[in-house]
């Protein structure tokens, strides 16, 4: 199949998204007077923009980057023109703007050079060890009035006495050996994981709200919590598994926050290195403003 031919990708729900055309790295994708920019230096000119917008100006905004582009060379072709490139201002800027650049890609350089230290890495680890826990639990809702989900259909808006007592009877049922999968697609008012048996598996810290999290972390593998308040009810959890990353797992993840600090560090030792000096008149804090009363009108005698 050509490469040029327009392409689909199926989504995790079915749908199907175009991709954009694709051509070698080498080909010339556009020219604008001498300038011609091939597909390689296109992306790498997308690369430099936020994150955020990098996605859309490969995909479906490409063209309107392109053309967004085309007016910055067509400028600055005319400013060469008209020899703008050749005045103190803009040679000013530009060794600025070119260091600015320069300076950005050699941080990025040192952070991922970096040597670091294996005893840091795990000092890291044992002492974010938490980050790495997961847990795999089911639980049923007991929706609460004015909570943020709807009521289910045919149920009635229950206050939170109600609610908490009806989580009770709940747990009591359970606990006399009901099945907690069966109770959760009856009575749950979470629908989405009530139909599976209240199942939320894998989940880590910081997923859930606070008082979801706290009860299921606490809980052992088997154990049914007590009613647990949340702003949409009352929970009953039941954990069925936990795992916690291994050092392995962790030490890329750990290797990628470490890196801007060991960067920094760098900065630091060159800054100490470089022959800097201040002209302590130009850089001098500013005189304090010294408040002149105004001349009141008088009569002149």
């Amino acid at each position: 199949m050509s490469k040029r031919t327009r392409l689909s990708i199926e989504t995790l729900d079915g749908r199907c998204l175009p991709m954009v055309p694709s051509v070698p790295p080498e080909t010339v994708v556009l020219t604008v007077g001498d300038v011609k920019i091939t597909a390689a230096q296109f992306d790498q000119i997308v690369s430099t923009l936020p994150p955020q917008v990098q996605a859309s100006a490969r995909g479906a905004n490409r063209k309107q980057f392109a053309e967004n582009l085309v007016k910055v060379f067509v400028l600055a072709q005319e400013g060469k023109r008209r020899k703008l490139d050749e005045t103190p201002a803009y040679k000013t800027q530009q060794e600025v703007q070119s260091a600015n650049m320069l300076a950005s890609t050699t941080y990025d350089a040192i952070g991922k050079d970096a040597k670091l230290d294996d005893a840091e890495i795990r000092k890291y680890y044992e002492e974010h060890k938490a980050e790495g826990e997961r847990v795999k639990a089911r639980h049923i809702l007991i929706r609460v009035k004015d909570a943020p989900m709807p009521v289910r259909p045919g149920q009635k808006e229950l206050t939170d006495e109600e609610a908490l007592a009806k989580a009770q009877e709940l747990r009591k049922k359970i606990a006399g050996g009901a099945s907690f999968e069966q109770v959760a697609r009856d009575e749950s008012d979470d629908a989405t994981s009530g139909m599976n048996g209240g199942d939320l598996g894998f989940f880590g810290h910081n997923q859930m709200v606070p008082p979801f999290e706290q009860a299921a972390f606490a809980l052992k593998p088997g154990e049914l919590s007590e009613p647990v308040k949340s702003p949409f009810g009352y929970h009953l959890i039941k954990v069925e598994a936990k795992e916690s990353k291994t050092f392995d797992e962790m030490k890329p993840e750990i290797e990628k926050k470490l890196r801007p600090e060991a960067a920094q560090k760098a900065l630091d030792a060159l800054q100490k290195q470089a022959k800097v000096e201040f002209n302590d008149t130009f850089f001098a804090p500013p005189a304090p403003t010294v408040n002149v009363p105004t001349p009141q009108p008088g009569i002149a005698k």
